[in-house]
């Protein structure tokens, strides 16, 4: 659905634009939305997600908790080397900064654990951290 707000253009224009507004972004960003990408993404596709998973509560709880950590820090902007995310999962925050850049908006859909479709699907953006002479690091695409 996240790749669907992109593609089509009424749904990005009148949507999702509002989240992208993030350039750069930041923790409390990962849920900053429209209200009704919420409604559909969140809401509607987490209990559509649970109802066919056949979740119990419990693990119910325990994932969408995990998953919405995950969200958040994928949008933390920051690159920390002591994140076990960042070793387990290819969708991390520099990869999903790369999708929050201008230029990469048409890139790394892909949320909030694995980059999968993005490399069937031609939407992949390879990167490389870039470290920066102010401190910390860059996330830089990699073009053909």
């Amino acid at each position: 659905m996240h790749r669907y707000m992109h593609i089509n253009k009424f749904l990005y224009k009148h949507i999702h634009s509002k989240h992208h507004t993030l350039v750069v972004p930041f923790a409390f960003g990962a849920l900053y939305n429209h209200p009704l990408e919420g409604l559909i993404l969140d809401t509607a596709g987490g209990a559509l997600a649970f109802l066919l998973s056949g979740m119990t509560p419990r693990v119910g709880v325990f994932f969408f908790s995990f998953a919405t950590i995950k969200t958040v820090d994928d949008h933390c902007g920051v690159w920390l080397p002591i994140n076990f995310l960042h070793f387990l999962f290819a969708n991390n925050s520099a990869y999903h900064d790369v999708h929050h850049q201008l230029y990469g908006t048409k890139y790394n859909f892909s949320q909030p654990f694995f980059v999968t479709w993005d490399k069937i699907l031609g939407t992949y953006m390879p990167y490389s951290l870039v470290k920066r002479k102010e401190g910390g690091f860059e996330a830089r695409p990699i073009k053909d």
